[in-house]
């Protein structure tokens, strides 16, 4: 199982997936200000694997803070949650895992700092153990509605890489496949950054899964000249009507899906649930930068003053999407 970041012996170390696929690299991360760093620079990436990395990115950012007075201890505590909650804005795993973790932080005030640190860092490894759990939930709970013979379409990466481990959507397209299913994946390449050319096609080889790749322009195409059985992605956050934020792209497949008649499902952790949040039209998009759309690999593609706009995600609404799926069964609306 694929794991974007590791605790060993008193270190952190995170999965580098700009790298990916050319090369394997870990990073070794000694405080919040490289994890935050990281974080904003898809190093870790994926709603769930970011919420976990900013719960380790805490601990390791209040490490060198033992010394301090009980006051300037948390007030410190404050400003690295400030700056690990503002590094990317749509996927509410972050502040999810953020506000846990300052909340066991303030349930122990009374401990001494260097006890505060290591209950800190059992917590951050209970939410790294509990992702893990629900990806396994999620899979066996979404693996259901995958048909034998099934061609899927899946957008983005929902795997291992952005979990704490085997995924989201391609946890349930795993597992299908582990139950003997006869399945083929359609990978669409995920314009602008190709987390699907880079990420998900080398996850499913890894799973020996069957595999496509496509560019993110031929959906239409595959569903409409490949009998296409079902679409299934991930969520960066779902509000309380099942309005869903996921990777730019996902609402031209939804509506796709729907002209042809596909079955189109999101796969994600109840931790992406967002219940203070009405409709979709609530949630904050990021957008990047732009030269990410107008160079490759460090390569300028386009006219080098062509004004660009970078949404790094879209909302899909809850009228399009057939199921979500949680660790917990189908996920129903208020």
């Amino acid at each position: 199982m694929i794991k974007p970041l590791f605790w060993e012996e008193d270190t952190l170390k995170i999965i580098d997936q700009t790298k990916l696929p050319e090369q394997y690299e870990l990073l070794e991360i000694n405080n919040h200000l490289e994890m935050a760093d990281a974080i904003k620079r898809l190093a870790i990436r994926g709603a769930p694997a970011i919420g976990i990395a900013a719960a380790f990115g805490l601990v390791v950012g209040l490490d060198r803070h033992k010394q301090l007075s009980s006051q300037n201890f948390f007030e410190k505590l404050d400003k690295i949650y400030e700056i690990l909650i503002n590094t990317r804005p749509t996927a509410v795993n972050l502040e999810w895992a953020l506000k846990r973790m300052r909340d066991v932080a303030l349930q122990n005030s009374e401990k001494d700092n260097r006890e505060i640190i290591e209950i800190l860092l059992n917590e951050a490894q209970k939410i790294h153990s509990e992702d893990i759990e629900s990806c396994k939930k999620i899979g066996q709970e979404g693996a259901v509605l995958i048909p034998q013979n099934a061609r899927i379409l899946t957008h983005c990466n929902t795997g291992g890489l952005a979990t704490g481990g085997l995924g989201t959507a391609l946890g349930v397209i795993i597992t299908a496949y582990q139950q003997n299913k006869n399945i083929q994946v359609f990978v669409d390449e995920t314009r602008p950054l190709l987390q699907g050319a880079r990420l998900t096609m080398w996850e499913l080889e890894q799973e020996n899964v069957p595999c496509t790749l496509n560019t993110d322009s031929m959906a239409a195409y595959l569903m409409a000249e490949e009998n296409i059985d079902l679409v299934i992605v991930g969520a960066d956050r779902i509000v309380r009507n099942g309005d869903v934020a996921n990777k730019i792209g996902t609402y031209g497949l939804a509506v796709l899906a729907d002209y042809h008649d596909i079955p189109f499902y999101v796969a994600a952790p109840n931790s992406t649930i967002d219940r203070n949040i009405k409709s979709g039209k609530e949630i904050p998009i990021e957008f990047r930068k732009g030269n990410e759309i107008s160079t490759f690999q460090g390569r300028q593609i386009a006219p080098p003053q062509c004004s660009t706009i970078s949404p790094a995600f879209d909302i899909t609404p809850a009228n399009l999407i057939s199921k979500i799926i949680t660790e917990n069964g189908f996920y129903k609306t208020d």
